[in-house]
């Protein structure tokens, strides 16, 4: 059996990819802050798909909770042959009314830690010949939206720089950019969710098993669902003026700044 380690386990994306990665007969690494719900979930997993399922509490926003998941993928003893960098979420608020406190909790989150536990992971897969890592990013990461969208676009940039550098050595990288998805994501950050448009939403689980399609596709970047897919391409081609108007109205009435 091969073992995956996912952040953000207990809900939302992160929550898909358990139920889907149990389900293929991969044991878990499952890491989220609350231990409650980690250990239902372990044993949900467990019970139902005969897995082994690991809990480990940690916080992505606190250096010790880095450190923590970062020596699990170190372990060469007990190795982690595909990380989920899935850990995330939004700040309610426009720039400069969202508390800098919170901005560099998001970057640590966002950034910092994706940066620490991809190199953890690869580095011990590297030395093996095999394995992968799945940045969920966003396709906010493409348009200008705040220090949000900053983020998911270093993701994605990061992601495939370091695939490139780690093409032929048998470990795969891969940033998976969704859209909206019916999360906890919104609800979290006190966002309402009644404006968006019924079209623009996407399952988890439809979300989840198109990343793994594209990962075992070589692919180093995935936009799951053929109408966001449409919506990327036309934002590569539209003024970049226009582009930021635009993302400015809708990030204010529909996504994290």
């Amino acid at each position: 059996m091969t073992t995956a380690l996912i952040t953000g386990s207990t809900a939302g994306i992160g929550a898909a990819f358990a139920r889907r990665l149990a389900a293929d007969g991969h044991d878990l690494v499952l890491v989220a802050r609350d231990t409650g719900r980690l250990r239902v979930q372990a044993t949900e997993l467990h019970d139902r798909h005969g897995i082994e399922a690991e809990v480990l509490t940690a916080d992505l926003a606190d250096d010790k909770g880095i450190e923590a998941v970062a020596e699990r993928l170190a372990d060469r003893r007990n190795p982690v042959d595909l990380l989920v960098n899935n850990a995330g979420f939004g700040n309610k608020g426009r720039y400069l009314d969202v508390s800098m406190a919170d901005e560099l909790r998001m970057l640590k989150v966002h950034c910092e830690a994706v940066l620490r536990l991809t190199s953890a992971a690869t580095e011990a897969m590297r030395e093996r010949g095999r394995g992968g890592v799945v940045n969920v990013a966003s396709v906010a990461a493409f348009v200008p939206r705040g220090t949000y969208g900053a983020s998911k676009a270093w993701v994605v940039q990061f992601t495939q720089g370091a695939a490139k550098d780690l093409a032929g050595t048998g470990v795969r990288l891969m940033a998976l950019c969704p859209g909206f998805v019916r999360t906890e994501f919104h609800e979290r950050a006190g966002m309402g969710t009644d404006n968006i448009p019924g079209w623009m939403w996407l399952d988890a689980d439809k979300v989840v098993a198109e990343g793994l399609e594209d990962l075992s596709r070589g692919k180093t970047l995935s936009i799951p669902d053929p109408r966001y897919k449409t919506l990327m391409g036309l934002a590569k081609v539209a003024p970049r003026g226009l582009l930021g108007t635009l993302s400015a109205r809708t990030g204010r009435k529909y996504g994290p700044q």
